[in-house]
């Protein structure tokens, strides 16, 4: 539950924040007033985090410099199969699958919806992951994960497939929601693993090496789309990439059997 609403809260910013920010330039007629809003928040946070107290338990922990540290949560990922199957999972599917990158070329010259729609299709994802932070919240844990991650990615490529080769409007809504509900699940499993299997002395470095995985393909997939985009245009770029994330999902299932045999989560 904690992995479940904490992924969730950056996807709620992601919606409400600019959303927020528009109505505050729409009335102000600048941006000025948004400038001070986020500096006052930031203040808050920074007061918030001065308030925690925490017990830190009895444990020996590493003194080694960054990069060994660094290769120390490698080799940890190596030998733990299941944590290194999940963050291939969501490396390569944001790597591939990245169509919200190039939604600004749908809204414009596919869609042909404008700004106004261009604001939606942005939202739709973070729209879709706080629903099914909501569901899952209110669901028991996973009985078979494995196989939910599986399939969780395996309906993100097809709904990236389907998204690319739209031309209506309410069909691409609806696959973006769906592409962040997907997402959503993804997120919440490779999370409460790396909480529940990595021991707590290494912890930090499991942890720091998979934001550092998933934030570099968010990224790099940005970087592909693109390239492809220009080679082969949107349709085939998006569409490809939802192709090649099913493929990924068929390819750690075959070299990671721990992956489809994953039970419940914690256990």
């Amino acid at each position: 539950n904690a992995a479940t609403w904490e992924s969730s809260a950056g996807q709620l910013a992601s919606v409400l924040g600019p959303a927020c920010g528009g109505l505050l330039i729409a009335l102000f007629r600048r941006a000025a007033p948004v400038y001070l809003l986020d500096a006052l928040a930031v203040t808050v946070v920074i007061l918030c985090l001065l308030l925690i107290r925490s017990k830190q338990p009895e444990i020996q922990v590493s003194k080694s410099t960054t990069l060994r540290s660094l290769m120390e949560g490698l080799t940890f990922l190596r030998k733990t199969q299941v944590i290194l199957a999940s963050i291939t999972l969501d490396l390569f599917a944001v790597l591939l699958g990245g169509s919200t990158a190039l939604l600004p070329i749908y809204a414009r010259d596919i869609l042909r919806v404008g700004p106004t729609g261009l604001g939606v299709l942005q939202a739709a994802p973070s729209i879709g992951a706080v629903g099914m932070t909501l569901i899952l919240a209110h669901m028991p844990p996973f009985k078979r994960a494995g196989r939910a991650l599986l399939l969780a990615v395996s309906i993100f490529g097809l709904a990236t497939c389907v998204f690319g080769l739209s031309h209506l409007f309410w069909l691409s809504l609806a696959m973006l929601v769906l592409l962040g509900a997907m997402d959503n699940i993804s997120v919440v499993i490779r999370s409460t693993l790396v909480l529940t299997r990595t021991p707590e002395e290494m912890r930090g470095r499991v942890s720091s090496v998979n934001t550092l995985f998933i934030n570099m393909s968010n990224q790099l997939g940005g970087f592909e789309s693109g390239i492809a985009a220009q080679l082969f245009g949107p349709v085939v770029a998006v569409s490809a990439g939802g192709i090649g994330t099913i493929l990924v999902v068929i390819l750690v299932a075959a070299l990671w059997p721990e992956m489809r045999n994953l039970g419940r989560l914690g256990q």
